[in-house]
């Protein structure tokens, strides 16, 4: 039997995570979920979105990483960008905060390569996201796979998995910020 490689997939919500991770284990990968989301607000929406993946992860046989929903941390780290518009450098800022954590994690479990769901939303910049997360890799020592996850129908696959499971679909990005759009 062929021993998988371990890889760290930051999870931004259960609708974007749901074809990365069958896309991952289909490549020989044994993905980890990492769920590190302190960006958003409120803590109900939170908890719908980590519940989601809860699901998602427990019927795709999938090992999930839950961590403690701490806004501040996010709210710190965006200081002074609260006014930015989407797509702007507060998302960049927000992204970077994510996938720190998400190397960090990585890192400390010996996990040389990790990845996020966050490139199947055809609302993000995947180039932009791509450039955050190997300056990250490589402050960690570590190899960032990157996958444009919405290449060849990925959005569509992801939608129609968590279609399939009923899973909980948010209608903004995450923070207080992207609700005012």
């Amino acid at each position: 039997m062929k021993v998988q490689n371990k890889i760290v997939l930051h999870a931004c919500c259960a609708i974007c995570s749901g074809y990365p991770i069958t896309l991952l284990k289909s490549m020989g990968y044994f993905p980890i979920v990492y769920f590190y989301n302190p960006n958003i607000f409120p803590e109900t929406e939170y908890e719908k979105r980590l519940n989601a993946e809860r699901t998602l992860c427990k019927a795709l046989n999938c090992e999930l990483v839950e961590t403690q929903y701490n806004p501040q941390e996010f709210y710190n780290y965006v200081k002074g960008l609260e006014n930015e518009p989407e797509k702007g450098l507060r998302c960049d800022k927000c992204f970077e905060l994510r996938l720190k954590k998400t190397a960090e994690f990585a890192k400390k479990e010996n996990i040389g390569l990790f990845t996020t769901s966050i490139a199947i939303s055809p609302h993000k910049n995947f180039a932009k996201l791509k450039e955050i997360s190997e300056k990250i890799a490589q402050e960690y020592g570590l190899e960032y796979l990157a996958i444009d996850f919405k290449k060849q129908d990925g959005f569509l696959k992801t939608n129609t998995i968590s279609k399939e499971l009923n899973l909980y679909r948010q209608n903004y990005c995450g923070c207080e910020f992207s609700i005012r759009k």
